[in-house]
C-alpha cells in the first residue's frame, strides 16, 4: 500500500495534508504514473488506499477528474502559477525531487505519463517547460554564459525537447545504462558526458554547418526572375521576344 507520510510530506507545507482524498490523490498518482492512465483503474487506486471505489467517486467524481486533480497537483508542484516563465521554480523543484528520488519516484513517473498521454495538462506542462527553457537561455545569453543563434525560438525547442526524453524515454535509459537514471551513481556518469556535449558539441569544426548554410540560401531565393536571392540566377535575364501575331484571315467577298 502506499506511503501516504511519504508522500503527503513532500509538498510546500503538506505535511499535515493526511485526507482521504490527498491520500486517493497520491494513490492515482502512483498508479497512473507507473500503469498509464487508461489501465489504472478506479478500483486499483481504491485498493491502495485502503477504501471502497464508490468512496473515490464519491471524492472526485469520475476517474478522470480524479486525473484532472493529479495533473493540477504536479503542475503546482512544479510552476509558479502566477508566473509561469519564472525558470528557477521548476529546476528547483525537480533538483528536490531528484536529491530523494525514492520519495518523489512516482511524481517524476508521472511526469512523463503526462508528457505523452495527450490532454490540456499534457499541453500545459509542454508549454510551460518550453516557456522555462525560453527564459532561461535569454538570461544565460545575455550574462554571456552560453552562445546567441541565429533562431532561439528553435533552440529552446530543441532543450526542451532533450529534457523532455529524458523523462519520457526513462525506462529505456534505466534498461540501458543498468540503472535508475536518476540513482546517484548513474546520475554521476551522466554529468560530465552532458556538460561536454553541451559545452563542446560533437563536431571538430564548422564545414557541414557552413555547407547547410550555404545549401539553404540557394534553396531558399526564388526560381524566376532576376533571382536577388540566389547566386546562380543571372541578375538580369534577357527579355523574351514578343510573339508575332496571328495572321489575320483574308477579306470575304461582299
Amino acid at each position: 500500500m502506499l506511503n501516504v507520510r511519504s508522500m503527503d510530506g513532500a509538498g510546500r507545507g503538506r505535511s499535515d495534508d493526511l485526507t482521504t482524498r490527498a491520500r486517493i490523490r497520491d494513490a492515482a498518482i502512483l498508479l497512473f504514473g507507473r500503469d498509464g492512465f487508461e489501465r489504472a483503474s478506479v478500483r486499483a487506486i481504491a485498493a491502495e488506499v485502503g477504501v471502497s471505489p464508490a468512496l473515490v467517486i464519491h471524492h472526485f467524481g469520475s476517474k478522470d477528474a480524479l486525473r484532472a486533480a493529479c495533473d493540477q497537483f504536479i503542475l503546482d508542484e512544479l510552476f509558479d502559477r502566477k508566473d509561469l516563465l519564472r525558470s528557477p521554480r521548476m529546476s528547483e523543484a525537480l533538483q528536490r525531487w531528484m536529491a530523494d528520488i525514492d520519495q518523489f519516484r512516482p511524481w517524476i513517473d508521472y511526469l512523463g505519463r503526462m508528457l505523452i498521454d495527450p490532454s490540456p495538462a499534457s499541453q500545459e506542462l509542454f508549454d510551460a517547460m518550453l516557456a522555462s527553457t525560453r527564459t532561461m537561455l535569454a538570461e544565460q545569453a545575455e550574462a554571456g554564459t552560453i552562445r546567441r543563434f541565429d533562431d532561439p525560438e528553435m533552440i529552446a525547442l530543441l532543450v526542451t525537447a532533450s529534457s523532455a526524453a529524458s523523462l519520457i524515454l526513462r525506462k529505456q535509459f534505466t534498461r540501458t545504462l543498468g540503472g535508475d537514471m536518476f540513482d546517484p551513481a548513474i546520475v554521476r556518469r551522466m554529468t560530465i558526458p552532458t556538460l561536454e556535449l553541451y559545452t563542446h558539441g560533437l563536431y571538430t569544426d564548422d564545414r557541414l554547418l557552413r555547407a547547410a548554410r550555404e545549401a539553404l540560401d540557394r534553396s531558399a531565393g526564388p526560381t524566376d526572375g532576376k533571382g536577388d536571392n540566389d547566386p546562380h540566377q543571372d541578375p538580369d535575364p534577357p527579355t523574351a521576344a514578343p510573339s508575332p501575331a496571328p495572321p489575320t484571315a483574308p477579306p470575304t467577298a461582299s
